[in-house]
């Protein structure tokens, strides 16, 4: 009885030896195995046998991971307190180095991305965080890229998700545009007052060129003003009637004729 327990005990043992030495990795894993505690090599996907005790493997996911950075009090440049949040993708592209250089690589992603994300946006004014946030993402992922290298990390994209502002800051930034706003109707309004001015100027340019030009405005005019019913209209004598008429009496000679009138 008692050599039927000890077998059976032997034969658990020997399972449970077997199971730990085989794992299976998918197509996104890698195993980073270590021998007597110094690196061998990297294996998988697929099956991959380690040797109990001796060898131990520590599975890497190569797949991209999507980082969701906390949000962070910043101070710009033009001292404007905001808070802004991120999300950074990043992936493992050296098993070994992720193991080995740096401990539990994703949380010290994570800090490196937080304290970049301070760091580059309180070099910068409100305004740019607003309205150039390409070029602050392209930034803060070309300096984490640089800093991860070694860890054996590729960050591939970084993005500024809100930029949140206080209430009052908000308002400040309205009023900012409804001025801004309101300069320009203004100076649109004045370009156009300058551009007819100078059409004006030089239509009477022209009309002091041509005589007769004056006279065929001022007709235009007693006409598209005849056209309206209830408006009555003095029609003034012309000036050279009176100079035609006051130089006939002088020489003593009969005035115009109704036909030289006409």
């Amino acid at each position: 009885m008692t050599t039927t327990y000890t077998i059976g005990i032997i034969l658990a043992l020997l399972v449970l030896l077997v199971a730990s030495a085989i794992y299976v990795l998918r197509e996104y894993e890698r195993g980073v195995v270590f021998q007597l505690g110094r690196f061998w090599k990297v294996k998988g996907p697929g099956l991959v046998i380690v040797i109990p005790v001796i060898q131990q493997l520590v599975r890497v996911d190569l797949r991209i991971i999507v980082m969701d950075v906390p949000g962070q009090d910043v101070i710009s440049r033009d001292n404007v307190s905001v808070k802004v949040n991120a999300v950074v993708y990043f992936r493992v592209v050296d098993p070994q180095r992720a193991i080995i250089n740096v401990e539990r690589f994703y949380e010290a992603t994570s800090q490196l991305a937080q304290t970049t994300l301070r760091s580059v946006l309180g070099k910068h004014d409100l305004d740019e965080m607003l309205a150039e946030r390409d070029k602050l993402n392209a930034d803060i992922q070309e300096i984490l890229d640089s800093q991860t290298d070694a860890w054996g990390i590729k960050v591939s994209n970084v993005e500024i998700k809100h930029v949140d502002l206080d209430e009052s800051m908000v308002r400040a930034i309205a009023q900012q545009a409804e001025a801004e706003r309101a300069r320009r109707a203004k100076v649109i309004h004045a370009e156009g007052e300058l551009q007819a001015s100078e059409k004006l100027a030089s239509a009477a340019e022209i009309l002091a060129r041509q005589e007769n030009a004056i006279n065929l405005r001022y007709m235009q005019t007693l006409t598209e003003i005849a056209s309206e019913k209830n408006s009555t209209i003095v029609f003034p004598m012309p000036v050279d009637l009176f100079r035609v008429l006051a130089d006939r009496g002088k020489e003593g000679q009969p005035g115009p004729s109704r036909k030289e009138m006409e």
